[in-house]
């Protein structure tokens, strides 16, 4: 069989990387005075296109390329098609939120582009220097994003919390696989699998092991590491909370499988506790900061630290079972969590001037749309069926029961019960019906791009309650192809060869 050339192995990262490059060309060459908007047409076009590219690749043989670098399978082909999807739908939203003559916006839209680059490389790099690479790819182009509304105090100091407590971060990353590599003597991540357990510093990989899942952790906005959060959320623009909450998260997720799954299983007594323990943190955490917040985008942030506890609780599971459920529940929150920012910032507008829970009261009336699409995906993350949320909570404590952490999943279902109270407080509040002397709020604008951001999200989030059937298969592909590494037929030390 002919092997498989390797930029095949990388074609999604090439279109992507392309648009990007055209979108900077495109934004120098036409006069200054022209809107940008249209190049956001042209980002959507391109991510697309990616998407297209990574259900191609499934027709590829299992394999690496560049030197046993970069990956193809099930499991790089879920992430892949999950990221360009959310990146796809904030784009979308992007179109109709960003005001049309808004500053530097061919460079917004660029740097949404290459940010997914990075993303989508590191669920596909299995070489650690490369993961680095891609991290970075992906941390630089969301700083920045953070800071967009620098009119604001709020922006630049999102944008520098999140880039100093980022760098650190990435710092711990980096210290863990350099120790991983002076235990082992290579950065390819089945080489280090197959060398770990045997190595003759055993307290070097355990070192190793805590580092890396520190720089993980951090990018998951777990607990303890999750305070970088909330002040980001409020201070970026909503669109791009919308993107930085799911999209490198999921990255980020499917890092963290890697680094578990394939090149540390010998020590699964090890992180498990610790993962056990750092889901528990992260579920209660989240959810009580969650009860006492005001400011809607600063709720939603602590939710997210809880919903990394719930996702977190997968991890307890028995290899594939475990991996399908965490794969299944990233996908299932990506699609509500974009869902209910596009309404907010829908509702609240790009200057963001109704950003109080009290400022949604009698949503419902003004917008009857907007306000049943909010309610929707409340409900989607409480968990109730026939939505995403359901499947995606009961996926993952059933995969924690099955790993015999019972008590992690009876600590989740009580969290979810807690959770309940904030998200139905907002849902009430959208509900109901403004007092006679409250002043008129003005009425939402919806434009068609926006809809199309908001109907895939609603789509998603029905399809993964009512039929996950599909969904969860692709995501048991992508358990099995991580759970089995491929083996070379070379020596220990020596680098795979594409196509193998």
């Amino acid at each position: 069989m002919n092997p498989v050339p390797d930029i095949y192995r990388i074609l999604p990262e090439v279109i992507l990387t392309l648009t990007g490059v055209a979108i900077m060309l495109v934004d120098a060459s036409i006069p200054p005075a022209w809107p940008r908007r249209y190049l956001g047409f042209l980002a959507a076009i391109g991510t697309t296109i990616a998407i297209w590219a990574s259900v191609w690749q499934l027709s590829l043989p299992e394999g690496t390329g560049f030197f046993g670098t970069v990956e193809t399978s099930a499991f790089t082909v879920f992430f892949h098609v999950l990221i360009c999807g959310i990146v796809l739908a904030a784009l979308l939203l992007s179109l109709d939120a960003l005001p049309t003559y808004s500053h530097h916006q061919g460079e917004f839209y660029a740097l949404i582009v290459f940010g997914a680059v990075g993303m989508c490389l590191l669920t596909s790099a299995v070489e650690l220097l490369l993961v680095f690479i891609a991290l970075e790819i992906s941390s630089i182009s969301t700083y920045i994003l953070a800071g967009y509304r620098k009119e604001t105090g709020r922006g630049p100091e999102a944008a520098i919390k999140y880039f100093l407590l980022g760098s650190f971060a990435t710092g711990f990353l980096l210290y863990g696989i350099a120790l991983i590599f002076g235990a082992t003597g290579t950065t390819q991540v089945y080489q280090a699998a197959r060398l770990a357990p045997v190595a003759q510093n055993q307290p070097l990989v355990l070192a190793a092991m805590a580092l890396m899942l520190v720089g993980i952790l951090f990018k998951v906005s777990a607990a303890p590491f999750h305070v970088w959060t909330p002040d980001v959320y409020e201070g970026a623009p909503t669109p791009v909370v919308a993107l930085m909450s799911t999209a490198p998260k999921a990255a980020a997720f499917a890092l963290l499988l890697r680094v578990v799954y394939e090149i540390f299983p010998h020590l699964r007594s090890v992180w498990e506790p610790l993962l056990w323990i750092v889901a528990v943190l992260s579920m209660t955490v989240g959810n009580l900061a969650a009860l006492r917040q005001q400011n809607v985008k600063r709720m939603l942030a602590y939710s997210a630290i809880a919903h990394a506890g719930y996702l977190l609780a997968a991890f307890a599971g028995i290899g594939s079972i475990g991996i399908a459920a965490a794969a299944f529940y990233t996908a299932a929150y990506a699609a509500m969590n974009v869902g209910v920012f596009a309404v907010i910032v829908l509702v609240a507008g790009y200057d963001e001037q109704l950003s109080l829970i009290g400022d949604f009261r009698g949503l419902i009336y003004r917008s009857p749309l907007l306000g049943s699409l909010l309610i929707f995906f409340l409900i989607s993350l409480i968990g109730i069926p026939f939505t995403g949320g359901f499947f995606g909570k009961f996926y993952s404590f059933s995969a924690a029961v099955g790993g015999g952490a019972i008590a992690l999943a009876i600590i989740g279902l009580l969290n979810s019960g807690l959770a309940a109270a904030y998200y139905l407080r907002l849902a009430l509040v959208t509900a109901q019906r403004p007092a006679e002397d409250e002043p008129a709020r003005p009425m939402p604008h919806v434009g068609p791009a926006a809809i199309a951001a908001v109907a895939l999200a609603v789509l998603v989030t029905l399809v993964l309650g009512i039929v996950p059937g599909a969904t969860l298969h692709a995501a048991q592909s992508a358990a099995h192809t991580l759970q089995v590494p491929p083996q070379p037929s070379e020596a220990p030390g020596i680098p795979l060869q594409s196509g193998q």
